[in-house]
């Protein structure tokens, strides 16, 4: 039985990661031939004289126009999704618990918390960094931080959940 809340992926007609949607979206837009199936799970949907395999990913059959330029907003959910959950400064990936945000010019220092100003670093880093910017405190970052630029950046999270949908998580 497919489990309530199920989601499916939609991908642009370029397989480009769009939203989630639920399974009797997916079901419909399949069945109008507005998009074709990609991947399915083991289980099928079954009616009198109709089976049909229940989809993970789904790719629209025409391609959909999106802003490349989305205003997300900096929130600690975005910022450990941009950096993979990853230290900026080690590398060290110690699990969501264990990671801080660090702001690279410190508030202190009239820093704000923006996309570009703002880094996912474990605790020792941002022990050891304290109240002074990076070259201060002679650490480096792996990445200058960036605002994300497309739309499916919003998905990042929920597609590094989903054994499935990771393959199609742009870097």
């Amino acid at each position: 039985m497919v489990a309530l809340g199920q989601r499916v992926l939609v991908l642009n007609a370029s397989y480009e990661p769009l939203q989630l949607i639920s399974v009797r979206r997916a079901v419909i837009l399949l069945l109008q031939e507005k998009a074709e199936l990609v991947e399915a799970g083991s289980e099928r949907l079954r009616a009198r004289a109709f089976s049909l395999d229940v989809p993970l990913v789904i790719r629209l059959m025409r391609y959909i126009k999106i802003p490349r330029r989305l205003k997300l907003p900096c929130s600690r959910r975005g910022i450990f999704a941009r950096d993979r959950e990853t230290c900026q400064y080690c590398g060290v990936q110690p699990g969501r618990q264990h990671l801080t945000m660090d702001h690279v010019v410190p508030r202190s220092q009239g820093g704000l918390t923006t996309w570009e100003n703002v880094v996912t670093a474990c605790r020792e880093c941002n022990h050891k960094k304290g109240g002074r910017t990076p070259e201060q405190a002679n650490m480096l970052l792996m990445v200058t931080p960036r605002q994300p630029q497309y739309v499916a950046f919003a998905l990042m999270g929920e597609l590094e959940r989903h054994d499935v949908w990771r393959k199609y998580a742009f870097s």
